[in-house]
């Protein structure tokens, strides 16, 4: 396999990681760490980068979903029964259902096209730019089924503000399993590349904290 694509493809694994492990923060906690969020939007509004790398800011916007993917990959056997995993797993299944749906494309583009004219005005992470990104979602991904079952504590899921982070963190979780797709990614691929998923995205850790060989 070349060694970029297999590269490629952690980084869109790493991105639904971090996108849905971000989405857990928010339900169960009522907050998110900046830094990664920020990336994770910024990605929905990168129509255009040059590289996979690039549609996260760089490598150090997926630190966080290199070390969860490392994590839920790491174990002795398949994490399938961790939210974070199975929110992943459900955005590929949705995402498959996308991609047959020229209708649905062209208005997610749409609107991620009106968001990113707010964040010129705004920014990245503005409530309105929120909303907007929560809204394409909820238009689009959700009409799909089955929805996703957030779970978490009720006093932070029926926050409006967090409801629409987690929608947009979710948006985002689509627009890296549209990537994993782009670069040849399959649920297969899970299976029979764990180990080197795993090695993969510690050296991109390494490379980021200048550790390793």
């Amino acid at each position: 396999m070349n060694v970029d694509i297999h590269r490629d493809r952690v980084l869109a694994l790493a991105g639904m990681f971090q996108a849905t492990s971000l989405v857990s923060q928010v339900a169960r906690n009522g907050l998110v760490d900046t830094a990664p969020y920020t990336a994770s939007i910024q990605s929905i509004l990168a129509i255009d980068a040059e590289s996979v790398e690039a549609i996260y800011g760089g490598l150090a916007g997926l630190e966080q979903g290199l070390r969860i993917l490392g994590s839920e990959f790491g174990r002795q056997a398949p994490a399938r029964g961790t939210d974070i995993t199975r929110y992943v797993i459900n955005l590929m299944h949705l995402e498959r259902k996308l991609v047959r749906r020229p209708a649905l494309l062209k208005a997610i583009r749409e609107g991620i096209e009106a968001a990113n004219t707010q964040a010129e005005h705004f920014s990245v992470t503005h409530t309105n730019v929120i909303a907007r990104l929560a809204d394409v979602y909820t238009r689009t991904v959700s009409t799909l089924g089955p929805r996703i079952m957030v779970r978490g504590e009720p006093v932070y899921l029926n926050n409006p503000d967090n409801a629409n982070r987690i929608r947009a963190l979710l948006l985002a979780g689509i627009r890296s399993a549209v990537l994993w797709r782009q670069r040849g990614g399959t649920r297969l691929n899970l299976l029979t590349s764990r180990r080197r998923i795993v090695a993969t995205a510690q050296e991109l850790r390494d490379t980021l904290t200048g550790t390793g060989a």
